[in-house]
């Protein structure tokens, strides 16, 4: 659990800090940022909520980083190989995280499809890679060689 929680708390925090940084060029605060993730929940609404909104939206991203930790966590102990070669598993379990929410989870939640262009595209890509899927198997890695 500890391993699950680790991961998730930071890919969490380096994937939020990203996004925020990368937003903040176009003018967008980062409340702004969370609120959109809680509109995953709310919809529209969760614009109008204020800070109440902007933290669901932080405790959403939390939980949803921590899921995909226990997903790679798990998947890592029926394939060896997802632990045994952190850099390639974890590129590609970024890449899926980001298709996965992109194509399945917002298509399916009050916040509708994503508005993709290929600079949001690109930069999703590198996030998740670097900031979600390498984060997690580096950790699951370590814990799994101790």
């Amino acid at each position: 659990m500890k391993t699950i929680l680790a991961a998730g708390l930071v890919a969490g925090t380096l994937d939020i800090v990203e996004v925020c940084l990368y937003y903040n060029f176009f003018g967008i605060p980062p409340q702004r940022i969370l609120q959109a993730i809680a509109g995953g929940l709310l919809g529209r609404d969760a614009f109008q909520g204020g800070t109440q909104t902007a933290a669901l939206g932080l405790l959403l991203h939390f939980v949803i980083a921590t899921t995909a930790a226990a997903v790679f966590y798990f998947a890592s102990r029926k394939s060896a190989f997802l632990w045994e070669k952190p850099f390639i598993s974890g590129a590609f379990f970024g890449l899926a995280v980001y298709l996965f929410m992109n194509f399945v989870v917002l298509p399916l939640s009050a916040a509708g499809p994503p508005r993709l262009s290929m600079p949001v595209i690109a930069n999703g890509l590198f996030a998740h890679v670097f900031c979600v899927g390498l984060p997690i198997s580096l950790i699951t890695a370590r814990a799994r060689a101790v």
